[in-house]
């Protein structure tokens, strides 16, 4: 048996588990759903809570001193999801959490994501702190996509097909719009669209009553519902939302003037040319 071998750990149940080169599995529950767990390194730590809930949960660690942990989320949809997790990486994963569809989580370079609670991920959300592959400036011999840790906060909603990439930062009760790319930092209790994610409207709410399935059928307003603790306006900082002294929606209004007024100076130059 090689060294390499040696080194590599496959688990196919989800239980207290040591080996022989310190990975770890901490979990006092009992789930006999899909578990597929793959120990690549040393020093790679699981901590489940007893009462977490899961569908699908298939974990990877590709390095050393990896570190996952997830807590409890019954009452909700349950987890389903692929971790991957790099050398010196960790993905903390908050209570109630769910998905629909399975999503996937990846954290490398010793970058972190935490996960607050109450968040709800929509099919094939992705989250990731990097690229699969390393991109250099062929002048300095740099990288230029470096990975960068994440932070979703309490009571977030990722819409389906959503990504979130190393660097964001999303705060308490925002929703994430289908489809949409974030990768920077959003505040709390807004809705973000868009590749990239930019805000489209603020001091927001979102509740997990269905629409469609859970009584009242319509839903006008809020005395049909039963407010969850995450209704707040907007806090913008000051330093994201100013530029040199402008708001940020006056700095889009100079740019669409100045480049209609480009736009003017080529039209009227091609014609004094011709």
């Amino acid at each position: 048996m090689t060294s390499e071998n040696r080194m590599m750990a496959n688990i196919g149940k989800l239980a207290n588990f040591l080996d022989e080169s310190g990975n770890r599995i901490e979990y006092k529950g009992n789930i006999d759903k899909h578990v597929n767990i793959i120990f690549h390194g040393r020093n790679n730590r699981i901590v489940v809570h007893k009462n977490a809930n899961f569908n699908f949960l298939d974990i990877e660690f590709f390095g050393n001193e990896g570190q996952i942990e997830i807590g409890e989320n019954l009452g909700v949809t349950p987890l389903k999801a692929f971790l991957k997790v790099g050398s010196e990486s960790k993905i903390v994963i908050g209570n109630s959490v769910s998905n629909s569809m399975v999503s996937t989580i990846v954290a490398t370079e010793g970058c972190s994501i935490v996960i607050g609670s109450d968040v709800m991920l929509s099919s094939d959300a992705y989250i990731s702190t990097g690229d699969e592959f390393p991109v250099y400036d062929v002048e300095s011999g740099l990288r230029v996509n470096p990975a960068k840790s994440i932070r979703i906060g309490n009571h977030v909603w990722l819409a389906r097909r959503s990504t979130v990439s190393g660097g964001a930062n999303i705060g308490d009760g925002s929703v994430i719009g289908f489809g949409s790319l974030v990768d920077g930092v959003l505040p709390n209790n807004c809705i973000a669209a868009g590749i990239p994610a930019r805000i489209i409207k603020k001091n927001i709410a979102w509740e997990r009553i269905h629409l469609s399935l859970k009584e009242p059928f319509y839903k006008p307003d809020a005395s049909a519902i039963q407010k969850s603790p995450y209704w707040a306006p907007t806090v913008v900082d000051s330093t994201a939302s100013t530029f040199l002294g402008y708001e940020v929606d006056e700095i889009k209004i100079f740019s669409r003037t100045k480049l209609f007024i480009v736009n003017i100076w080529k039209r009227a130059s091609s014609r004094f040319w011709k």
